[in-house]
């Protein structure tokens, strides 16, 4: 009986035996390949975001973080991935985030690669959408959010003000009836307590377990883009040339923009908002981007850029204008939104920024309400390549804890 439950049971416990000694190991298994970073730079796929194995080793090269959300799924010949492959640019984006992707999801995806991400170059898209009265949605942080992004932050963290803000944001939005190890050390840090020896010896074992399952299974199922991608880039102009590519713009523009009088492409327009445009005329005159705990969340970004000496592009854009009208979206909300993050960015050193939100009225700048198109891709270029180009700025940031106070989330009226 004993040697028929062995011969059963056996090779499960074995293999148990060495799954364990595989997850615990301190070892990495092998640098990721070029194959798979190419197409993880491309994917937006949520198991790379959550993860650091693909990223450590696509930011120790020529990578460049290209943060934001959906925006970037926006994938045509005029996307930053596009123009950079057809003009050989010397650098690849790596594209951070998706729909549902905001401050709080970025900032925890920094965990884990701050060391790769030092004296680094980034390219920030900041929504005003973000910007809601809430602030992120809890489904849409859960999406992004990681144990691993956890553990790195825990083992990281000093009980600072941000570290504390960080901590009590991590709690409101993954609310559960039972508390995990790790729920009850974010707990400690947000109450200000320090992690324990003992503590940091658990983090670490766990830590070697997250990383090693990161490397079992972040790759699969990941989107492959490249082809995507490459087949874009080709149809822009061989050479670098800007009216040459504005009037490309301006002709796939005109061409993908034929069902509605708003100049939002058709895909977007006939699957979105054809059979109900009715009912959204003057459904956004009271939304507000003014007052949010995203300004907050936004400050743990700042905080991490400040601490890692990185260089950041932030690019704004614009709304449809003629969209805007038509749904009632406030321009002087809109203009106070623009003021108040203008504000919290130059106030800390935050000088290199793309502020494009008087746009929204050139033709075929948008691709559809709120998503930069043809010619707001290739106005963004005109920046990003230059600042990529360049040499690190000499950044003296000057970062302020009041950003994380309720009072500048709820604060109108900046100039």
């Amino acid at each position: 009986m004993k040697k028929k439950l062995f011969m059963i049971f056996g090779p499960v416990i074995a293999a148990m035996i060495l799954i364990g000694v595989f997850l615990l190991s301190p070892f990495k298994y092998g640098d990721v390949s070029q194959n798979v970073i190419q197409k993880g730079a491309l994917s937006q796929s949520k198991n790379i975001f959550k993860g650091t194995v693909v990223k450590q080793d696509a930011f120790s090269q020529n990578y460049v973080p290209f943060m934001g959300s959906s925006e970037l799924s926006r994938m045509d010949a005029f996307h930053p991935a596009s123009i950079a492959k057809r003009y050989n640019r010397k650098y690849h984006p790596f594209l951070l985030g998706a729909a549902g992707s905001q401050s709080l999801s970025h900032y925890f995806g920094m965990q884990g690669i701050n060391s790769e991400l030092k004296n680094k170059k980034i390219v920030f898209i900041i929504s005003p959408q973000w910007f809601v009265k809430d602030g992120i949605n809890p489904g849409a942080f859960a999406q992004y959010y990681s144990n691993l992004q956890a553990v790195n932050w825990l083992l990281s963290q000093h009980s600072t003000k941000a570290d504390q803000y960080a901590a009590k944001r991590v709690l409101e939005l993954k609310q559960s009836q039972f508390d995990s190890p790790i729920t009850v050390l974010i707990r400690k840090v947000a109450n200000g307590k320090k992690i324990t020896d003992f503590d940091r010896k658990y983090l670490l074992l766990k830590q070697k377990q997250l990383v090693h399952e990161d490397q079992l299974f972040s790759t699969i199922a990941m989107n492959n883009r490249v082809v995507k991608i490459e087949d874009e880039s080709k149809k822009l102009p061989k050479k670098y040339d800007i009216q040459r590519l504005k009037d490309k713009a301006d002709e796939y523009g005109q061409m993908n923009t034929t069902s509605n009088d708003f100049e939002i492409s058709n895909s977007f327009w006939n699957k979105k908002l054809k059979s109900r445009v009715k009912s959204l005329q003057g459904s956004q005159k009271n939304f507000n981007y003014v007052n949010s705990p995203e300004y907050a969340d936004f400050q743990l970004l700042l905080n991490q850029f400040a601490q890692n000496n990185n260089d950041v592009l932030f690019i704004i854009p614009p709304v449809n204008e003629k969209w805007a009208k038509y749904t009632g979206l406030s321009t002087s909300m809109l203009k106070e939104f623009d003021n108040k993050i203008n504000y919290q960015l130059k106030t800390q050193g935050f000088k290199n920024i793309v502020d494009l939100s008087n746009d929204g009225s050139i033709p075929y700048f948008m691709q559809d309400t709120i998503h930069l198109g043809w010619n707001g891709w290739l106005a963004a270029d005109q920046k990003i390549k230059p600042f990529l180009d360049s040499k690190n700025s000499k950044n003296q940031y000057k970062l302020d804890n009041y950003f994380f106070s309720k009072d500048w989330q709820e604060k109108n009226d900046i100039k």
